[in-house]
């Protein structure tokens, strides 16, 4: 999963990454309103989290932007302002959750696995594949009942796959929402990652669509 985080306060972005790429996630940040809304508006996202008082444009122009050009990306807001107002403000421009500062980090990523699991369509947190289970508030697999374990790169692209199953997922689109904004990669990295993975799953469980990209499938054989 690929989180964009528009924050200013490096110290409290800084935080909120460490806490993130600890639970898997892939982080790109941007320290003002203008470059946050660009990366929203042009790259894959699962999620971002959106300060409102932030330098060149503010967070509910920044959301508004999104939601006029079409983005149905969630978004939290994060905000030192209480005030009900700037709440109102922020649902009407089209946030989909709300966190005060200060904050417990354990919290805001608890509400961002809720954000990616409801807006992929699972309205329980236990999606289920085949011999395949994930937690999607937890953030945990199991095989057969059995947990395992994952590298950080494996775990994103299994759930991506696992979030959207039966569906095949873009190479393109899979790169984008594992690797970070500043990170070396291609294609061919994808690939080894599958393969890994089909190793620890089974092979059958992970179509290869020939020329567009990888599907999770509850098929055996």
């Amino acid at each position: 999963m690929r989180v964009l985080l528009v924050e200013d306060d490096k110290g409290l972005s800084a935080k909120i990454a460490r806490a993130l790429r600890a639970e898997n996630f892939a982080v790109d940040i941007a320290e003002n309103g203008e470059d946050g809304g660009h990366l929203g508006a042009t790259e894959h996202f699962d999620v971002a989290v959106l300060d409102l008082g932030l330098p060149k444009v503010d967070g509910v122009s920044v959301l508004r932007s999104w939601r006029n050009g079409g983005r149905a990306l969630p978004v939290l807001i994060l905000t030192a302002r209480d005030g009900w107002s700037e709440k109102v403000e922020g649902f009407k421009a089209g946030a989909d959750d709300y966190l005060t500062k200060p904050f417990k980090v354990e919290e805001l990523v608890m509400r961002l696995r809720a954000l990616v699991r409801r807006s992929a369509g699972h309205a329980g947190t236990r999606i289920v594949c085949g011999a395949l289970t994930f937690d999607a508030q937890l953030g945990t697999f199991q095989l057969d009942g059995l947990p395992f374990k994952l590298t950080a790169l494996e775990w994103r692209v299994l759930s991506c796959l696992m979030l959207r199953k039966e569906v095949v997922i873009d190479r393109s689109e899979l790169l984008e929402r594992v690797y970070e904004g500043d990170a070396n990669s291609d294609s061919n990295s994808i690939e080894v990652i599958i393969a890994r993975l089909r190793r620890k799953i089974g092979h059958a469980m992970i179509e290869t669509s020939r020329g567009r990209g990888y599907r999770l499938t509850s098929a055996t054989s």
